[in-house]
């Protein structure tokens, strides 16, 4: 080879090697719409919202749906605007931490969220916490009723009495089930999602999708069988969720690449970006 040609070839071999290095020639990620994301403001918040803001581009989070204690952080990602970012605001019913105690029998919780519905940009109500015969109460059935009556998700993290409450109260309630109920086994998920066509599971803290990093064959069957009713979740309900926010991502990741592609985008984010679409 002539010394031209050697200069040539080394230059580009320089070249690909600082591409790699920057990451310019790295596959990009398979992109997460994050179904359970909290900016919590008490005191402060953790990180800046630029410095949440840096974290889904380096994620690939084409999505969130966004809560906040008290609201003022979902307020602030609704303001911010971020390019290629879609942020689906929900109402969250607490003013504080204690209130995760209290809320369904507080009536200033309700005004809260009617409040906050006056901002014209909602999609939805939560997380709320609620378990067994607390879902029955007037303030829940009022809430409930609220939300159906304009066309808002409920964002449960509840259990099954309490799921079952929520529906009594008005069968046309749209529900994001925090967790998919955390333990309840994939059979009976499949009961639920049965009975109730506007049921959605959420998936983070559902540890038993996969063992020893390998696709449950429960859970497979099940996301492929229901591929239009799951989504992902962060749940940055601690300063260790943010922390640990890449590592959270690379989980979904990996056993989503264990799926058939369409169904793996379905449950990464086609179904949040179509379920929480504006209508």
């Amino acid at each position: 080879m002539t010394l031209p040609g050697l200069v040539i070839r080394a230059a580009g071999a320089a070249i690909f090697g600082a591409l790699i290095a920057t990451g310019a020639l790295a596959q990009t990620p398979l992109r997460i719409f994050d179904a359970h994301l909290h900016y919590n403001q008490e005191p402060n918040p953790f990180y800046d919202l630029d410095k949440v803001l840096e974290i889904f581009r380096r994620n690939n989070i084409s999505g969130i749906l966004a809560t906040s204690r008290p609201n003022k952080g979902t307020h602030q990602l609704m303001d911010a605007k971020a390019p290629g970012l879609f942020v689906v605001p929900f109402i969250r019913p607490y003013r504080q931490r204690s209130d995760i105690q209290t809320w369904f029998d507080d009536a200033a919780i309700f005004e809260l969220i009617q409040i906050e519905y006056q901002r014209g940009y909602y999609r939805g109500i939560g997380e709320f916490h609620i378990y067994g015969n607390a879902a029955a109460g007037e303030q829940v059935r009022r809430i409930v009723n609220f939300a159906a009556e304009r066309d808002l998700w409920l964002h449960a993290h509840c259990d099954e009495a309490a799921l079952e409450a929520l529906y009594r109260h008005d069968s046309r309630a749209r529900i994001v089930w925090a967790h998919t109920g955390f333990g309840v086994p994939p059979e009976r998920i499949a009961e639920w999602l049965d009975r109730h066509p506007t049921l959605v599971g959420e998936l983070s803290y559902r540890y038993d999708v996969t063992s020893d990093g390998k696709l449950n064959p429960a859970w497979r069957a099940l996301l492929t069988r229901y591929r239009d009713r799951f989504v992902l979740g962060s749940d940055t309900w601690i300063n260790e969720r943010w922390s640990r926010y890449g590592e959270i991502m690379a989980l979904y990741r990996g056993w989503l690449a264990q799926l058939p592609a369409d169904v793996a985008d379905d449950v990464a984010y086609r179904n949040g970006e179509r379920l929480f679409a504006p209508r």
